[in-house]
């Protein structure tokens, strides 16, 4: 299965709760932080819903 580097771009401080537990269960803790998942249907839900504060590469 295909992998997807996400990286943390802009700041939650702001964002509604929920954004944030989106952010922290993609392994997103600090701006600039990156994490590699698997290409599901979840995570490509997630980062979805929080397109605005991350960049993703295809790896």
């Amino acid at each position: 299965m295909a992998q997807i580097k996400v990286t943390l771009i802009k700041s939650v401080i702001g964002q509604k709760p929920e954004k944030k537990a989106t952010v922290r269960s993609l392994g997103l803790k600090k701006i600039h932080s990156s994490n590699t998942l698997e290409a599901t249907d979840a995570v490509k839900g997630m980062v979805a819903a929080v397109s605005h504060l991350v960049k993703v590469e295809e790896i």
